[in-house]
């Protein structure tokens, strides 16, 4: 299969999905289950998103010095920093790990 062709099936299958989601009657994302759905799945996504890039490398697991950023970063909300101050804390506790060494 061509580069392209696989560009061609993506481009469709967004635009189908698209389509879809136009397509879903209004009553029906108006109940309350579907509204707490569509509340906390970008939390979800983004959660398994970090933890993915975070403890995975390739097909294994990993505990290296972003475990300890993203731990200082959970430490650091825990004290209701404000968010660059998080990003801050996780990014010199990375760099320190990695520079001593992990």
């Amino acid at each position: 299969m061509s580069v392209w062709i696989a560009i061609g099936v993506t481009a469709v299958g967004c635009y189908a999905v698209k389509l879809l989601g136009l397509l879903v009657p209004a009553g029906a994302l108006e109940r309350p289950l579907v509204r707490r759905l569509a509340a906390l799945l970008p939390v979800a996504l983004l959660a398994a998103l970090t933890a993915q890039q975070t403890f995975a490398d390739g097909q294994g697991l990993v505990l290296d010095a972003r475990a300890a950023g993203v731990a200082a970063a959970a430490v650091a909300l825990l004290l209701r920093a404000p968010f660059l101050l998080v990003v801050a804390a996780a990014v010199v506790v990375t760099a320190g790990v990695r520079a001593m060494g992990g």
